[in-house]
């Protein structure tokens, strides 16, 4: 029976309406693709970290190296040693001479070109310094290491590449192994559609992907990973919308910087770029071949093929990736049987988060001046003071130094240590362990915690008395019992560490002793407020009651603190703020902030000059006498330890050469150890110094200031041919004159 003529024209409109519906709203679904696809693409496409970098090494005619540091700096800076120099990263350092082709980079005042340098040293210090051309030159400065970032929430990173960074056949390997005719299809691939349709049905299950990289590009940058319907319907269809819109090279200039491959702990490494410094330590520009290949190949599974954890497995894939190149005639078959038996020649340096304490410094002056999220997607460029070199023999000074006390004390579970290390004359912070582990991202107990500093405070009171012009080295202090009534009734009576007095003492020798009752009759005589008032002129901007036992260093300070106070003493009594960050920079090389050395008087000149050699003969006759045991005789230390009650804390700041350095160690519980300042924090501080460059540090004598030859016993000046100790004296108040015997 024939169906109704108007049952008939009700299905056709009925079916012309839905195929209208169905038309507009693919269209408004392709107008609405076509928006994301090209609004993602142009706009903003990823949220870089802030880069921070360590300070350049410079090299200078004069320039003084420790052993061991130039081949250190070059192998954490990703330079390779080779035989003869060929390209840019390789370097040649025989006997006392280097050959170096250095990167080049673009500092904030200049940028430094890429150059075959050469370096002539003797007994670590440079002697002359040429160019290829064998013209002199004043400064080589190397590019600055990278030592960490400051991450978005979702912790991605990548190092922006272009495609005019890519080694030779890098493109070549990607597209042998990815998408042959990237070149030829319009985004989408149905050859290769088809061809994986047919390999995953004869293997009964997916082994294969039909994907082009316009595809896994889409995927990767504009999808969710999830294996949806929705995903797979609009991929195709954004890829098709992207290669429309785009050049080959603009999206595959994309793709080499968002690919996956790779994480490091929360840490998710994106791009060709960062993989190339995560894995093999350089610049994507110096990979060979078989490199090339080993990532190239990790992109097929970037946690099955981490070479880190599977160094066999991703060999595996790498020589299959270098078959594939033979198999297309980009290589010879002996060429890829030469490049098949290479090392994979990872990297054995840490990229990144290898100073955790150092980085907390670094985040808390940048969050006075920059929001949160400028520091974590604006990709910024942060330049630091940290020396890698200093920061390396930190860790190792802490690490042994921990080692050796365990096997003198035994186990001790809750010892934790901290140490703060600067430059003596800018106040440039070098390094900062925060941790017995230096590399742990915990606690910062150089700059989150604060601890009593006994005997440190010492030197303070000596400045103001010298500053006060009453006292000099050679007045007489008493060392008898003491009893201080206290306000609460009680009374306090402050004893020597050897449990004696000693009677009358000249002012210096109470200092180098560290006898507590003379250095307590001596602040009292000048009045406790007036010795916080120095105190806080030096550095430290708190408010303390004037209580007596202040002058026994009870009071709370945290490393960095003391460091500071140190610093002023060391630097002449000008005092300048510790600084961290040097300068700010957009991407492209733009100043954005400046951080300039700052600096102000805070001690009378002459009274610190005098209070330095006072410091020194603590080195050399006193408390600090042990650091000799890792320092060369000529060199001068000058600094003071520090031990609380119950030895509960174990102090030593001090500095030597253009180095001021101070060194906590305590348990976390602040109950009692075995330590005391020069059994324990004085140890990690002089294996430090010990391998750092030591240059003597020539302070000027001030005006005003004279040497005389003395008798300690009578405290008087006697003549230059006798026996006795030359000290230095304020001219306003020299002591007596005598005869040698008198």
């Amino acid at each position: 029976m024939a169906q109704h003529p108007h049952k008939a024209n009700k299905f056709w409109r009925f079916f012309w309406q839905l195929l209208t519906v169905l038309a507009v709203c693919t269209l408004v679904l392709l107008i609405w693709l076509d928006a994301q696809v090209r609004h993602r693409f142009e706009g903003h496409r990823w949220t870089l970290p802030a880069k921070v970098y360590a300070r350049p090494l410079e090299l200078y005619v004069g320039k003084q190296l420790a052993d061991g540091q130039l081949a250190y700096e070059l192998q954490q800076l990703g330079y390779r040693a080779v035989q003869q120099l060929h390209k840019p990263g390789q370097y040649r350092l025989h006997n006392n001479r280097l050959e170096i082709y250095t990167r080049g980079f673009h500092f904030v005042d200049a940028s430094e070109v890429s150059n075959r340098q050469e370096v002539i040293l003797q007994a670590g210090r440079i002697l002359s310094m040429n160019d290829t051309q064998g013209e002199d030159l004043h400064l080589i400065r190397l590019e600055p290491q990278l030592i960490g970032g400051i991450y978005p929430s979702h912790n991605e990173d990548r190092e922006l590449v272009q495609l005019d960074d890519l080694p030779a056949g890098f493109i070549q390997t990607l597209l042998a192994v990815e998408d042959r005719s990237y070149y030829e299809h319009l985004g989408i691939s149905p050859a290769g559609i088809a061809r994986a349709i047919a390999v995953n049905f004869k293997a009964g299950r997916i082994v294969q992907g039909g994907s082009t990289i316009t595809q896994q590009l889409v995927k990767n940058f504009y999808l969710s990973a999830e294996q949806t319907l929705w995903r797979k319907l609009i991929e195709a269809p954004m890829a098709l919308l992207l290669n429309n819109h785009y050049s080959k090279d603009e999206i595959l200039e994309v793709y080499l910087n968002e690919v996956f491959l790779g994480q490091q702990g929360k840490r998710a490494i994106h791009g060709f770029g960062l993989a190339s410094w995560y894995y093999f330590g350089q610049p994507l520009n110096e990979l060979a071949l078989h490199q090339t290949a080993l990532l190239v190949g990790m992109i097929k599974g970037p946690s099955y093929y981490n070479p880190k954890r599977y160094p066999q497995r991703a060999k595996q894939r790498r020589d299959l990736v270098l078959k594939t190149l033979a198999d297309v005639g980009m290589i010879s078959e002996t060429e890829m049987q030469d490049l098949q038996t290479k090392p994979l020649q990872l990297t054995k340096v840490t990229q990144y988060s290898r100073y955790p304490a150092y980085m907390d410094l670094v985040r808390q002056q940048l969050q006075q001046a920059y929001k949160a999220n400028d520091l974590s997607n604006q990709g910024l460029r942060v330049f630091t003071t940290i020396d890698p070199w200093a920061q390396y023999q930190a860790n190792k000074a802490m690490k042994n130094s921990l080692s050796s006390l365990t096997k003198q004390y035994g186990e001790q579970n809750k010892l934790q240590a901290a140490l703060v290390l600067s430059q003596r004359h800018n106040g440039e912070v070098l390094a900062v362990v925060g941790d017995r582990d230096g590399g742990y991202a915990g606690h910062n107990w150089a700059l989150d915690d604060s601890r009593q500093v006994g005997s440190l405070l010492k030197p303070i009171i000596h400045l103001t008395a010298l500053a006060s012009e009453r006292f000099h080295l050679l007045s007489p202090l008493d060392d008898s019992p003491l009893t201080i009534p206290q306000p609460d009734g009680s009374v306090w009576q402050p004893a020597n560490y050897d449990g004696q007095s000693h009677g009358v003492v000249p002012m210096y020798q109470a200092l180098v002793k560290s006898y507590n009752i003379a250095n307590v009759r001596l602040g009292m005589s000048l009045g406790v407020d007036k010795v916080l008032e120095q105190l806080s002129a030096l550095g430290v901007k708190q408010n303390w009651e004037p209580y007596p036992s202040r002058l026994l260093g009870a009071l709370e300070l945290s490393p960095m603190e003391v460091n500071q106070v140190y610093q002023t003493m060391a630097n002449n009594g000008f005092y300048n703020p510790l600084s961290i960050v040097r300068d700010v920079t957009k991407a492209n090389g733009q100043l954005l902030s400046h951080y300039p050395y700052q600096v102000s008087q805070a001690a009378d000149l002459q009274a610190t000059y005098i209070l330095q050699q006072e410091l020194a003969l603590i080195g050399r006759q006193g408390t600090a006498k042990g650091a000799y045991a890792y320092l060369p005789a000529e060199q001068i230390v000058a600094g003071k330890t520090g031990t609380t009650n119950d030895q509960r804390d174990s102090w030593f700041s001090g500095f030597s050469g253009r180095h001021v350095a101070t060194v906590w160690m305590g348990n976390t519980d602040a109950t009692p150890t075995p330590l005391t300042g020069s059994s324990g924090a004085l140890q990690v501080w002089a294996r430090l110094l010990s391998k750092l460059p030591y240059e003597k540090d020539e302070v000027s004598q001030p005006p005003g200031v004279d040497w005389f030859r003395t008798n300690a016993t009578t405290g008087a000046i006697i003549d230059a041919d006798c026996e006795g100790l030359v000290l230095p004296f304020n001219q306003t108040r020299p002591p007596a004159k005598a005869n040698c015997g008198n």
